[in-house]
């Protein structure tokens, strides 16, 4: 039977621990731009160019572990 907890980790090539690490910071990015941009909804002279500039650095992050090149 496979471990839930490896499986998905294993397969882009990571242990559970890069993975658990990796997607916590990426999450937390990402809760951060989103707060970034609701509170730029509120007030559109405020976090101008954060939520845009987050989700541009993700992708990149995102791009560079896809290609085994880990940040």
């Amino acid at each position: 039977m496979t471990n839930p907890f490896t499986a998905h980790p294993a397969s882009v090539g990571e242990t559970y621990g890069e993975h658990f690490a990796f997607a916590l910071g990426f999450g937390a990015r990402m809760t951060l731009g989103g707060l970034a941009a609701m509170v730029h909804a509120v007030f559109p002279f405020a976090f101008i160019t954060t939520a845009s500039g987050t989700l541009d650095e993700l992708n990149a992050l995102r791009n560079r572990t896809r290609l085994g090149k880990k940040a």
